[in-house]
């Protein structure tokens, strides 16, 4: 009589990452298996529990914190205790190879690591199931999914663009010569700004339409006469009596003269 095979995964101890559980619960689903899923964080007892209430057939343990020593032992005595011996104990996580055979000596089943493909999973499980139970027991496994199709929104296509045979497209030329236009029109548009007058002087007043300026030979006053000019200027005299300059030794000693 076939029947569909009953999994429960459980996640013992302090671990508290489950993604990789989920990934292999949600593959056992997809290969026609009911699956039970523990939640986080629950002890061997509470694991054991839940496998004799819902009448599993198979008990998959994922540990990633280590202890898988010490929880798969206990979670086996415990099954053994309950009457749940001939249940398939299995599981997986960061184990060694070494601590993987030493549990397999001691009757736990297969152990899968990180990177195990789901369907080695999958298969492993329905060959224990059919050694148990016989090839007729398995129910056959459901046709893969359909490959989803995603909907990707349409993008009009660009317009092609004509090019010149020197290279360029013709649009972008256009475009910059317009661009270079509109700011060419832009600068000769700006008003020019008054220029302020110097400091210092006075604005010239422009002359009037219809008179002339005054030529500048006449504007300037006339020049200072030279020096020879002063010499001959003056009236041609004697020559002067030596003056004795004031202070000088020459001066004092005619002066001491006279006064003897």
């Amino acid at each position: 009589m076939q029947r569909k095979i009953r999994v429960l995964v459980g996640k013992p101890g302090l671990d508290g990452h489950d993604r990789g559980a989920k990934v292999v619960a949600a593959a056992l689903r997809d290969a026609g298996m009911e699956v039970i899923y523990s939640g986080l964080h629950q002890t061997p007892e509470q694991i054991v529990e839940a496998a004799v209430q819902e009448d599993v057939d198979v008990v998959a343990l994922s540990i990633l914190s280590g202890a898988h020593m010490t929880l798969f032992p206990a979670v086996q005595r415990l099954m053994q205790e309950r009457g749940a011996g001939d249940k398939l104990l299995t599981g997986g996580g960061i184990i060694p190879p070494e601590d993987m055979a030493t549990l397999a000596r001691q009757g736990v089943g297969r152990l899968f690591g990180p990177g195990t493909n789901t369907q080695d999973i999958v298969a492993y499980i329905r060959e224990w199931f059919a050694s148990r139970h016989g090839e007729d027991a398995l129910t056959p496994l459901p046709p893969p999914p359909p490959p989803r199709e995603v909907a990707y929104p349409s993008v009009p296509a660009p317009a092609p663009v004509a090019r010149r045979a020197g290279g360029g497209s013709s649009a972008a030329v256009r475009a910059g010569a317009a661009a270079a236009r509109r700011a060419e029109a832009r600068h000769h548009a700006r008003p020019a700004k008054a220029r302020p007058a110097a400091q210092g002087r006075a604005a010239r007043p422009k002359a009037t339409t219809g008179t002339k300026a005054a030529p500048r030979s006449a504007a300037k006053p006339a020049r200072k006469p030279t020096r020879g000019a002063k010499a001959a200027a003056k009236p041609a005299t004697g020559a002067r009596p030596a003056r004795a300059r004031a202070g000088s030794r020459a001066g004092t000693r005619r002066t001491a003269r006279g006064r003897r």
